[in-house]
């Protein structure tokens, strides 16, 4: 049954946010540290304890992974919202401190496909191009 599949997925994701609340406090830090890993850790350990215990049906399995490719990407792009809209409020350092490696990184493109493109091939002992 695909619902067990994202009730799996919802328990796994509480879980991981709340112990990534505790490693904040711990840490002294206001913020979820680590809490998406947490549960992406939770759901892969649970669904291999599952699947090797023979208790995981094909159903669930796929309600799984369905909700899993999901979450991934919209977590990210939720993060990446939080880290632009605090750079943008942290002042000029750290809006240069995300926007030059960035500016480099993309400066590094025409030159990465520039070496990969003219790469001369490899010499065997005949001669003979490889």
């Amino acid at each position: 049954m695909t619902i067990y599949g994202v009730g799996l997925l919802a328990a796994c994701c509480i879980v991981g946010q709340l112990l990534g609340e505790a490693l904040g406090q711990l840490l002294g830090i206001e913020a979820n540290v680590g809490g998406v890993g947490f549960a992406m850790i939770l759901l892969m350990l649970s669904t291999n304890w599952l699947d090797v215990r023979k208790q995981l049906p094909a159903e669930t399995s796929q309600g799984i992974s369905f909700w899993s490719q999901m979450y991934i990407p919209v977590i990210i792009a939720m993060a990446a919202t939080q880290n632009v809209s605090a750079a943008i409020k942290g002042g000029l350092l750290a809006l240069l401190a995300g926007l030059i490696p960035t500016a480099l990184a993309f400066a590094m493109i025409p030159l990465l496909a520039y070496f990969f493109t003219h790469q001369q091939p490899k010499q065997q002992e005949g001669g003979k191009a490889i």
